[in-house]
């Protein structure tokens, strides 16, 4: 068991800057929804979709391909580090330049042609978040999880502090017109955009609490490890745009394939954005599962008992989300309040990308069948298979569902791509998964939901009485099913 404390302990840590910190990014979204329109934030949902297919060409798949040619004997002069840092800084210069030379066409394409400043910001948090991630990867590297963790708590305290200057107590300032110096760093008409200013000094933050990581740049740069990384690599960026595509693309096409006018399209994708955010909580647990688990499983691989260790932790991470899945939609009614009243027509969505999000979280245990036998290409074509997927389901949904239509096509995506990284797995790297048992508690979980959606309306109960009484239930059935063997 002592290795799966640790497993744990480095996931609670990572949580602290992924779950609880990004939660509290995620008292944001009340303030967002209640200070701006659906339309406004439509906006903001938007440009964050356009800003994750961004990031995975500025990483380039580096931060992965560190950890599987990082020098263990030799930390203090690791050529893989430097060599992915030189890389990824170089490309990230390249790409502010594109965006100098075609700020103005890009930004009319977008229908943005009144704010260009919107695609310079968002091109700025892009490169430092980009750079920044191969020191993060380091610090993950050596077990540094509580700088890891503190760094990235500050940035999103300092991203909460600034939203709550701009959002709300400068405004109050400006009515009264007591400060004429205000007008230096405030300007009522920049609106929305003050979440984005928010976000780019967080990230310039952080960025400058990294910078002792990067007189590694000073180790130089290997030509010949550098061929190695980019052929390992390649795939991953492909694996990154396909995962970026699965889980983008809605927010980006809904604007243009929804059958109304523009402003109307989005108001639709700032409702679907802010229900979206109701599904955090499981994805943040997967994020914080992720900076843990992916080092784990390359650490681990030469011990003899490590697939099965491999299958106990894919169970009890199902476990765990399906946990998460009940809190969130047996308790819709209190986290309903976590968005304005125009935004809460799209609560439908909350149970799909629930489950979607936990479909890809079993994606992340399994696929490390590709990642432990060097058969990325594989791997890529899973993610490919998953974006067609996506695409197809997208554009034939879209205009005929709507958001909800987006929401389902996330969660087939996901699905398949489970299911499809489970079969090749089973032949490039087999590992005795608890299949039975993990569809148990998956479709136990399922039916929970489905038993207070149907029967809360004929029992006089308070609504938060039922749902506790339901998730008791799925508790006890865990602890009899997983308690110690005698």
């Amino acid at each position: 068991m002592g290795i799966f404390k640790k497993l744990a302990s480095q996931t609670a840590i990572y949580g602290l800057s992924s779950i609880f910190g990004r939660f509290l990014n995620y008292l944001l979204v009340p303030l967002y929804t209640y200070y701006f329109s659906a339309a406004e934030y439509g906006v903001v949902s938007e440009f964050y979709a356009y800003a994750g297919f961004f990031s995975v060409f500025l990483l380039f798949g580096f931060e992965t391909g560190y950890f599987r040619f990082r020098d263990k004997q030799n930390p203090q002069r690791d050529k893989a580090y430097s060599t992915a840092l030189i890389f990824v800084l170089l490309v990230n210069l390249g790409f502010f330049a594109l965006i100098l030379l075609v700020n103005s066409q890009l930004s009319a394409a977008l229908h943005y042609a009144n704010h260009p400043e919107y695609v310079r910001w968002f091109s700025i948090i892009l490169i430092l978040d980009a750079v920044g991630s191969i020191p993060f990867a380091r610090l993950r590297a050596e077990d540094k999880a509580l700088r890891f963790a503190g760094i990235k708590v500050l940035e999103i305290l300092t991203t909460i502090a600034l939203s709550l200057f701009f959002i709300v107590y400068c405004p109050k300032l400006a009515a009264q017109n007591l400060y004429p110096e205000l007008d230096l760093i405030y300007d009522p008409a920049i609106g929305v955009g003050y979440i984005f200013i928010a976000n780019l000094i967080a990230s310039a933050v952080k960025f400058l609490l990294l910078t002792p990581q990067l007189k590694a740049l000073a180790w130089g740069f290997d030509w010949a490890l550098f061929k190695r990384l980019l052929r390992y690599c390649l795939p991953m960026v492909v694996i990154g745009f396909a995962g970026i595509i699965n889980e983008m693309l809605d927010r980006a096409l809904l604007k243009y394939l929804l059958p109304y006018d523009t402003q109307t399209n989005l108001k639709m994708l700032g409702i679907y954005g802010a229900c979206y955010k109701l599904s955090i909580l499981m994805s943040l647990f997967i994020q914080a599962f992720r900076y843990a688990a992916e080092p784990f499983f390359f650490a681990y691989s030469d011990k003899t008992d490590a697939t099965k260790v491999y299958a106990q932790v894919l169970k009890f991470f199902v476990i765990f989300c399906v946990f998460i899945f009940l809190l969130v939609t047996l308790y819709i009614d209190f986290f309903k309040y976590f968005i304005g009243k125009e935004f809460r027509a799209g609560l439908q969505v909350v149970p799909i990308l629930l489950m979607a999000n936990l479909c890809l979280g079993i994606y992340v245990n399994l696929s490390i069948w590709y990642k432990l036998t060097d058969r990325t290409g594989i791997g890529a074509l899973v993610s490919l298979g998953g974006a067609v997927l996506t695409i197809v389901l997208n554009l034939y949904w879209i205009p005929l569902y709507g958001y909800v239509g987006s929401a389902w096509a996330t969660l087939a995506c996901y699905a398949s791509m489970a299911i499809v990284s489970y079969l090749l797995g089973r032949k490039y790297y087999p590992v005795a998964y608890e299949v039975t048992r993990i569809l148990g508690y998956i479709s136990f979980g399922v039916g929970l939901f489905v038993a207070n959606q149907r029967l809360l309306g004929f029992i006089n109960w308070q609504p938060w009485i039922f749902a506790s009484a339901l998730m008791l239930i799925y508790l006890l059935t865990v602890a009899m099913f997983e308690r110690p063997k005698p």
